[in-house]
């Protein structure tokens, strides 16, 4: 059989990519890691981790993907800048388009993660980077003493408004829901937080300004009323859109764009395996990402042993 170009290719490097190719490098399978971006993925803009075992007075997303980097680099993992453009699966030996060159796999994994999902309202386009953001933690010192608003309920929505009440003077957290799907002990700390102001049973139909943000349009769901609030920035938290694009038809996806894979991580294609937030679970976290990712390059290994 001819020969690839490596073992083992993993595209995304944020924590699933990152741990797979932690258990690659220590197998010691030929593997390149390929990331367009910066190492870390979503957890980069994540303030402060409380739930992930082993630290008990938690740690920053920085912090993690810095120890994480370190680790993978002792065991000399082979990481690389560049862009998937598209997969050729049609064959044994996997073909993976890149930026500047087309290299070959007998395996691949994907952990390219997910993207924060829009509102899909106008104005949010217009005002991205001018008072629509996604990331408190890049953007939240800009608006010190100013008002805000924070669209979601869920975990990283009512995280990331507690985070912004060390800079705006008041957070308004609107909720399309009369309650929060935030664990109980952030919601605790959200309702106990005298800068956030809740709206519940609500949604954002439009964001205006002239030059940046100044009013937030927002329907409420019961009594049909449409109004407007002053704000200085919006932040939006409502969902994650998977990171597949680039994929085509390759492999199969659910309906919302997310990997189908089974309990090996193997896709609809053999030899191609996915992991962490970017496949089709019930769960997306830290733990659950590098659960996968581990799994993922268990099985790349074994089926590499096979072919080879």
């Amino acid at each position: 059989m001819k020969s690839a170009d490596y073992d083992l290719v993993i595209i995304g490097g944020g924590p699933a990519g990152l741990t797979a190719g932690l258990y690659a490098a220590r197998a010691r399978l030929n593997v390149i890691l390929i990331e367009k971006l910066v190492l870390g993925g979503q957890i980069l803009v994540t303030d402060w981790i409380e739930n992930y075992p082993g630290f008990p007075n938690g740690l920053s997303g920085v912090d993690l993907v810095q120890k994480m980097t370190e680790q993978v680099k002792r065991f000399n993992l082979n990481i690389e800048t560049n862009e998937v453009l598209s997969l050729d699966l049609s064959e044994q030996i996997k073909k993976i388009q890149l930026n500047d060159r087309t290299i070959t796999a007998y395996t691949i994994i994907i952990a390219t993660g997910a993207s924060p999902k829009k509102l899909g309202v106008s104005g949010e386009d217009a005002f991205y980077g001018r008072g629509v953001s996604f990331c408190a933690t890049c953007d939240g010192p800009f608006f010190k003493d100013r008002i805000v608003a924070a669209v979601g309920g869920g975990d990283t929505a009512v995280q990331e408004s507690l985070f912004l009440t060390r800079f705006a003077k008041k957070v308004y957290l609107i909720h399309r829901r009369d309650q929060l799907r935030a664990d109980k002990i952030l919601q605790e700390r959200a309702f106990n937080n005298n800068k956030i102001d809740f709206i519940w049973n609500s949604v954002v139909t439009g964001i205006k300004g002239s030059n940046e943000v100044e009013k937030l349009s927002i329907k409420n769901l019961k009594s049909g009323k449409i109004s407007d609030i002053d704000i200085d920035g919006c932040f939006i938290w409502v969902g994650i859109t998977p990171n597949t694009k680039f994929l085509g038809d390759a492999v199969k996806l659910d309906e919302f764009g997310f990997i189908v894979a089974n309990s090996n991580m193997q896709t609809s294609v053999e030899g191609v395996f996915t992991a962490g937030d970017v496949r089709d679970t019930p769960l997306r976290q830290l733990t659950t990402a590098e659960g996968d990712a581990s799994i993922a390059a268990y099985s790349a290994e074994h089926y590499i042993n096979n072919i080879k």
